[in-house]
């Protein structure tokens, strides 16, 4: 057992301990995934997400998915619709797709019976009074001048609160628990507000709404959930989480038991939906699932795959300490997925045009390998002929040793095609080279079996052919902040290291079997990086996302 523990992480230890206590039976485990929506889902969920259904897989456990829309103010169906498209297109299913609007009910009469208990009281005082008897960690807080009155009157105010009778702000229902505990959440929490909006799944039906640590708890225990892990802001909510749940439980039933892990942050970006919103908001990024954003939509939709993601979880574990995960490592785990499963086609961003004077074919169709990391992707046709374009740094005119691509006397390889050797070069009348000339070695054909075909230059160089190729928009994405921790400077707006050059848009040619290629397709373009279909893509006007670069770049820039 000890060997095996060497494994586990704190996570896994608590429930392999709660077992081993005989305080749990393995069919008592059930964890849950309960998301607010209010915003879509960033990659510090996707930790959360991978948490949770992960210890389902690990002890064949249900997992809900549970919506905490107790705020209508923020809250809408399609944050519920992308959050349920976001978890399935990870890879997880769940057991039961609940809602704390589902239990509003039943928490709203748990909420009678601690009135009638002396646990709970209607206060009449604005939201800056309440917050100013609350005290400070060193100073004990004041009670409520609205304390002490008697059931009835609570119990008058509460149903009127419930009939919206009551404005807004009127009136709050707060837990009686302790003015001077050490835990400032213990100090008289509210449990009620009125809101006067329309709510996405119940419409008008109700006028007030729980509070998060009243709705939480109970949701929990309605659903017989045996562990729920929260991250680690939510420790000084676990004292209250317990005191709610043995106010509505019998000391015979299931408890279960709240349990913290820390955040994971990812450097240069925020994954606080309040300001991914503002980006939003403001113009800074399209939209949700813009590819520069962290939301799951926006790795998707970038070409992240969901087996990437999950693997970036994974990797980076559970801990109880918070720490910046850096960017480059996210991206590490998208190369190492997508270097099996990607497609290799040539692509040409920066086009410069390339004559092989002596070609005399008017064309032929080469044949070039899908995949060199996977047999059964098989081969492809690609189209040659005597005028390419390949990329324009692939070029000098003249060049030290330690340059390995094309350049004026010299040879190098066009990958799956031929030996070719720069003769000389047109200019405009700026200077600019407009078109290379070169020859080529017909007998060097890769794959030809002839001598020359064996023979080794130092370079090998991606191409297409200019009548063949296929222009397409294609979307250079860089970090969306120039900083590692853009919000950790308290002193700035972090709105102020947002990079102005996270997005490059230019026109590129790639081969002609890309031409009816799908929506969020992947493609290696060969010595370039890793590429998807953008939704906005169409038959007529192709649009590539780049995911990441074949190589890490940024370290390079550092």
């Amino acid at each position: 057992m000890a060997e095996e523990n060497k494994s586990l992480n704190f996570i896994e230890q608590i429930i392999e301990d709660d077992l081993a206590s005989g305080g749990y039976k393995k069919e008592d485990l059930k964890f849950r995934f309960p998301p607010e929506p209010n915003g879509y889902l960033h990659i510090g969920h996707a930790s959360s997400i991978n948490l949770n259904f992960g210890l389902g897989l690990r002890y064949n456990a249900p997992v809900n998915l549970r919506f905490d829309d107790t705020n209508p103010i923020k809250e809408e169906r399609e944050f519920v619709d992308s959050i349920k498209r976001d978890v399935a297109w990870l890879g997880f299913k769940w057991a039961k797709e609940c809602y704390a609007s589902d239990y509003f009910q039943q928490l709203y009469d748990w909420a009678v019976e601690m009135i009638k208990n002396g646990d709970a009281y209607v206060d009449s005082q604005t939201s800056e009074a309440i917050a100013n008897q609350k005290g400070t960690p060193t100073e004990p807080g004041k009670e409520s001048p609205y304390r002490e009155r008697s059931v009835e009157e609570n119990l008058a105010l509460f149903e009127e609160m419930k009939n919206g009778d009551t404005p807004e702000g009127a009136h709050v229902l707060r837990a009686k628990i302790d003015m001077t505990s050490s835990n400032m959440l213990m100090r008289d929490p509210i449990m009620y507000r009125c809101v006067h909006k329309a709510h996405h799944r119940t419409n008008q039906e109700w006028k007030i709404y729980p509070m998060y640590d009243w709705a939480h708890g109970e949701s929990d225990f309605i659903e017989s959930i045996s562990h729920s892990f929260c991250t680690l802001e939510f420790l000084p909510h676990r004292e209250l989480y317990n005191w709610f749940v043995n106010k509505v439980s019998k000391p015979e039933d299931f408890q279960p038991k709240q349990r913290e892990f820390a955040r994971r942050n990812l450097s240069h970006t925020v994954v606080s939906k309040r300001k991914l919103a503002q980006l939003v908001e403001k113009g800074l990024v399209d939209s949700w699932d813009d590819p520069r954003m962290p939301t799951i939509s926006g790795l998707r939709r970038r070409g992240y795959t969901p087996n990437s993601i999950r693997k970036f979880a994974e990797s980076i574990g559970v801990g109880k300490r918070e720490n910046i995960i850096d960017l480059s490592h996210l991206e590490f785990c998208a190369r190492e997925d997508l270097n099996k499963i990607a497609p290799r086609v040539m692509g040409v961003l920066d086009p410069v045009k390339l004559v092989i004077t002596n070609y005399e074919k008017e064309e032929e169709w080469l044949e070039a390998e899908n995949n060199p990391e996977d047999e059964a992707a098989g081969s492809r046709q690609v189209p040659f002929s005597k005028e390419l374009y390949i990329e324009r740094e692939d070029f000098k005119e003249s060049a030290n040793r330690k340059f390995f691509r094309l350049t004026l006397g010299k040879e190098v390889r066009l990958k799956n095609a031929y030996i070719i050797k720069g003769e000389d070069v047109v200019k405009d009348e700026e200077g600019n080279i407009t078109e290379i000339h070169c020859t080529y070695d017909p007998l060097s054909k890769s794959g030809s079996g002839t001598e020359e075909s064996q023979r080794k230059v130092k370079g090998t160089l991606h191409w297409v052919s200019t009548k063949h190729a296929v222009a397409a928009e294609v979307r250079l994405y860089d970090r969306l902040f120039t900083v590692e921790a853009p919000d950790a400077d308290k002193e700035k707006d972090y709105l102020e290291f947002v990079n102005p050059n996270s997005l490059e848009v230019i026109t590129g040619y790639v081969e002609p079997s890309l031409k009816d290629a799908k929506e969020l397709e992947h493609f290696q373009f060969q010595r370039i990086g890793y590429f998807c279909i953008d939704k906005t893509s169409s038959s007529e006007k192709l649009v590539f996302n780049r995911t990441v670069t074949l190589r890490d770049s940024w370290a390079k820039k550092k």
